[in-house]
């Protein structure tokens, strides 16, 4: 892992001298600067609510279907990888139109006996990693990326289920893009209720409320002002050329699909949305969720660490969109707890004294201010993916969001002594779908019951 840039060190250098003159002074600033960007921050979520109201218009189909690439890296999977071909091969698009890849590790004897077994449909292959370092999704996806033939490519992960005309979409907008500049489309993450396997309805919930808030509103938003955004780890389809011209995805970033979201603004190309959405389930209890999350999060300061290198790259529009998404979600992921437990603290010392809180009215102010705007964004996201988000899911926010406190200080711990390895969420398969044993006799995806 490369060091700091200049650019950089000479910002920790200022930071370091001032404290060292006046700590007092800066600490003022620094709360008063913090006050202004948490203000900015519930304003921008306000923004992008009602860029997001108006639904954009859905684009005829193309006339020539092109040739499209479906990968899905998996590694100890055997559980799962029948029910993903057969969700696979429920994708409605043309047969003959379609090569697909599952990216399997060499030494994952049980993974790939499974698929061997699986009935898969004829577009659909086993493709064998070859060994080497470091053992991560996107090094798989890069393998992948040197085999595929489609115009177009799109990765699925293994609890993913696609809606069924989700190719179909994007096939359509890239073929309607008149700029020449769309090199990427994200499709919506949805989560929907775990039906076996360990779970936890408040981090479900939660979770759920998280991924409506990043998919239904935010990258949409971003989407419409023209601006880069994190792609989310699946889903997103690609023009292939374009996604070998920036050299694929980054193997040593355990969050590749952030990082290649601003890789392909710093080429000139740009990225949109579509609506037909992916199923996912939810990590599960808090042993599940936690390492999952520290991933996310580790992956972001590696993001954020390589794109503010050189921040020039990105021009203001990309430095200042890298900063609402990446570094926004890292800065409220740092001080969720300490604000949560000052304010209950607070309150606390003062009923047990029976006097009012003593608290800074402006502070306070902008709290609630930010909470409100996060409200806003998950009830919005909630409705349009389909969850349930009332009162109680609004109360319980800041107790989930305090736990991103400490998968960020576990992020930032892992950085630092394992910054490379790849902290894997664990699969269960889903009853209903066994039902049809034989891969390939499966109906069109419908869209599964979500978390309520």
């Amino acid at each position: 892992m490369r060091g700091l840039s200049s650019a950089q060190v000479a910002g920790l250098a200022v930071l370091a001298i001032g404290v060292n003159l006046d700590a007092t002074l800066v600490g003022h600033l620094l709360s008063v600067a913090a006050a202004a960007v948490f203000t900015f921050i519930a304003f921008w979520r306000f923004l992008l609510v009602g860029l997001t109201l108006q639904p954009a218009a859905k684009p005829p189909e193309p006339e020539r279907f092109p040739l499209y690439t479906i990968v899905a890296a998996l590694h100890d999977e055997a559980e799962v990888v029948g029910q993903l071909v057969r969700r696979l091969a429920a994708i409605d698009y043309p047969a003959d139109r379609l090569q697909g890849f599952l990216v399997l590790e060499a030494d994952d004897a049980a993974t790939i006996a499974a698929a061997e077994a699986t009935r898969r449909p004829d577009w659909l292959a086993v493709l064998i990693a070859p060994a080497g370092e470091p053992r991560t999704k996107p090094r798989a996806l890069n393998h992948a990326l040197s085999q595929a033939t489609g115009e177009l490519l799109t990765v699925y992960d293994a609890e993913d289920a696609p809606d069924a005309g989700q190719l179909r979409e994007a096939a359509a907008r890239f073929a309607s893009d008149r700029s020449g500049r769309l090199a990427c489309l994200q499709a919506p993450l949805r989560i929907r209720a775990r039906v076996s396997g360990t779970t936890s309805p408040f981090i479900d919930r939660q979770f759920a409320a998280e991924y409506a808030a990043l998919f239904e509103v935010i990258l949409p938003g971003l989407a419409r002002l023209g601006l880069p955004f994190p792609l989310g780890g699946t889903s997103n389809h690609f023009r292939t050329g374009v996604l070998r011209q920036v050299g694929g995805w980054d193997a040593w970033n355990v969050t590749e699909d952030a990082d290649l979201g601003f890789r392909l603004w710093c080429e000139g190309w740009r990225a949109g949305v579509i609506t037909r959405p992916t199923w996912e389930t939810p990590p599960g209890d808090f042993a599940h969720w936690l390492p999952q999350r520290t991933r996310w999060l580790k992956g972001y300061l590696q993001t954020w660490g390589v794109h503010t290198r050189r921040p020039w790259r990105l021009g203001w529009r990309g430095l200042f969109a890298l900063a609402m998404t990446i570094g926004v979600t890292l800065l409220s992921a740092a001080i969720h707890a300490i604000a949560t437990a000052w304010m209950t603290a607070a309150v606390l010392v003062a009923a047990m004294a029976g006097l009012w809180p003593q608290v800074p009215k402006f502070s306070v102010g902008v709290m609630l201010l930010g909470a409100l705007s996060a409200w806003l964004v998950c009830a919005m996201g909630a409705k349009r993916s389909g969850l349930a988000y009332g009162p109680m899911q609004m109360m319980a926010a800041p107790a989930y969001w305090s736990l991103l406190s400490l998968a960020f200080a576990h992020a930032f711990w892992r950085l630092i002594r394992e910054p490379f390895a790849w902290d894997k969420t664990s699969h269960r398969s889903d009853p209903l779908d066994e039902a049809a044993p034989d891969g390939l006799s499966a109906p069109h995806a419908a869209a599964p019951e979500p978390v309520s």
